[in-house]
C-alpha cells in the first residue's frame, strides 16, 4: 500500500465530476490525441493513484493528466524524483468542454443555494437587530440541514461565502455588544458546517482551514458550546490524518469541562467518537467504556431542544458510531450488525448518512469474506441527489473489489 494516499487528485477528480472510469477513459482520450494511440488505463490505474500506491505514474499517464487538468505532476499530488525527466507544458490548462459543464453545473447548484438558504438576504450595511440574527438563525438551520441530507458538494461555497457575507456584516454594519457575540457564534456555525462540507469531499487542507476559523469565532463569542464543537472538529481532523491518539487527547479534554454536565447529546458524540479514537490506538476495552458512556449520556438528552447541527445524532446515528468504532478494532461481525440496525433505523431524510452506512455495511462484509454479498449491497444503494466524494469514491473502491474478488458482475 502507498505511504500517503493522493488527496490532491481525489479533490480534482471532485471538482472536474469524473468518475474513476471516466477519468481513465479520458487520459486514454487524450494519449490518443498526444500520442497517436491510447495509454491503455483503466479505473485501476486512477484508483492506485489516488491510493498512493503508484507515487508517480509513467509518463504516458502524467502527460494526458497534465493535459486534462491544466496542472503540474507535484500539484496533482505526485511525487517529484531525482531521475524524473520535465514534462512539457500543457497545450490547454482543461478541456474547454468539460470545464464549462463542470463549472455551470457547479454555479448553477451554488446560485441556487444561495436563494434556496436565504444567504442573499444577508445585510451588507445599517444596524443589526433581532429580525437580522433571527434570519441568520433560520439560514444557518437550513444549512445544517442540507449538509445532513445531501451531505457536501456545491455547500462548501456557499457555505464559505456565507461566513464571508456575515464577516463583511461585522465589519461595516453597527451593533451592540448582545448582537456582536451574537453574530461569532454564527460565524462559528457556519464555518463548522463549511468544514465539515470541506472534509466530505476529500478538501482536508481547506476543512482545517475552516476549523480553525470556527475555533476563532467561538472563543470571541465566548460560547463554550461551540468551543467544545470547534475542538471535537479538529479533532476529527487529526483521526483523518493519521493521528488517533491527538483525537483522543482533544476528545478527552472537551468532556471534562464543566458545561458538558449539563450538555449530555454533546456528551454522547464525544464518547462515541473517543470510543473510535481509542479502537484506533489498540484499546478496545476502553473503546468499550465509552460507547457505554455514549448511550447512557444519550438516554438522559432532551433532544427537541437541540441546535440544529446536532440533528443527525439520533439513536440510529449513535449505532452508526457504534459500527465505525468496532470496524476501526477489527470486531467486523459485531461493526456488521451495528450497521445493519443503523439502516433499519436511520429515517429518509438523511440521504447523506444512509449512502454513508451503506457503503460502511458493504465494506465490512467485504472485510469478512462476503464478496457476493457486499456486490449485492453496493449494488442496492440509492445515492441520487448526494454530494459526498469522499462517499462515492469509497463506494467504486468497494463496488470494485468486491467484484475483483469474485462478486457478482
Amino acid at each position: 500500500m502507498g505511504d500517503k494516499r493522493n488527496t490532491c487528485l481525489e479533490a480534482l477528480l471532485a471538482e472536474f465530476g469524473y468518475t474513476h472510469q471516466q477519468l481513465a477513459d479520458e487520459v486514454n482520450r487524450v494519449a490518443e490525441r498526444l500520442c497517436g494511440e491510447p495509454a491503455n488505463c483503466t479505473d485501476r490505474h486512477v484508483r492506485r493513484w489516488i491510493a498512493g500506491d503508484v507515487q508517480r505514474p509513467w509518463s504516458q499517464y502524467l502527460l494526458p493528466l497534465q493535459e486534462i487538468f491544466g496542472r503540474s505532476p507535484e500539484a496533482m499530488g505526485f511525487v517529484q524524483r531525482k531521475s524524473s525527466k520535465p514534462l512539457p507544458s500543457p497545450t490547454r490548462p482543461v478541456p474547454e468542454k468539460r470545464r464549462s459543464a463542470v463549472v455551470q453545473r457547479r454555479t448553477f447548484i451554488a446560485g441556487a443555494l444561495v436563494t434556496a438558504l436565504g444567504i442573499d438576504q444577508t445585510p451588507g450595511h445599517g444596524r443589526l437587530g433581532s429580525s437580522d440574527l433571527d434570519r441568520i438563525r433560520s439560514t444557518i438551520t437550513r444549512l445544517d440541514a442540507h449538509f445532513n441530507g445531501l451531505g457536501g458538494g456545491a455547500l462548501i461555497d456557499v457555505a464559505a461565502d456565507y461566513l464571508s457575507r456575515l464577516e463583511h456584516a461585522l465589519d461595516h454594519c453597527t451593533y451592540g455588544e448582545r448582537v456582536e457575540r451574537a453574530m461569532h457564534r454564527a460565524m462559528a456555525e457556519v464555518a463548522a458546517c463549511a468544514g465539515w462540507s470541506a472534509h466530505d469531499c476529500g478538501q482536508y487542507e481547506r476543512a482545517a482551514q475552516l476549523r480553525n476559523r470556527a475555533l476563532q469565532a467561538a472563543l470571541l463569542a465566548r460560547d463554550p458550546i461551540l468551543v467544545t464543537r470547534a475542538w471535537s472538529d479538529l479533532a476529527a481532523q487529526a483521526e483523518h490524518a493519521g493521528r488517533p491518539a491527538e483525537a483522543a487527547r482533544i476528545n478527552r479534554a472537551a468532556l471534562s469541562e464543566r458545561h458538558l454536565r449539563a450538555q449530555p447529546l454533546i456528551a454522547s458524540l464525544l464518547n462515541a467518537r473517543l470510543a473510535d479514537c481509542l479502537a484506533q490506538t489498540g484499546d478496545p476495552q476502553g473503546m468499550g467504556r465509552h460507547l457505554a458512556a455514549a448511550e447512557r449520556t444519550y438516554d438522559r438528552a432532551d433532544a427537541t431542544g437541540a441546535p440544529s447541527w446536532l440533528a443527525f445524532l439520533t439513536p440510529a446515528e449513535l449505532s452508526g458510531l457504534g459500527a465505525i468504532a468496532h470496524q476501526s478494532a477489527g470486531q467486523y461481525g459485531r461493526a456488521e450488525a451495528h450497521a445493519v440496525q443503523t439502516l433499519d433505523l436511520l429515517e429518509e431524510r438523511f440521504t447523506r448518512n444512509r449512502a454513508y452506512y451503506g457503503v460502511l455495511l458493504a465494506e465490512l462484509q467485504l472485510a469478512q469474506g462476503d464478496h457476493e454479498k457486499a456486490a449485492a449491497t453496493a449494488t442496492s444503494l440509492r445515492t441520487v441527489g448526494v454530494t459526498s466524494s469522499r462517499i462515492t469514491a469509497r463506494l467504486e473502491r468497494v463496488t470494485a473489489a468486491s467484484r475483483l474478488q469474485g462478486g457478482p458482475t
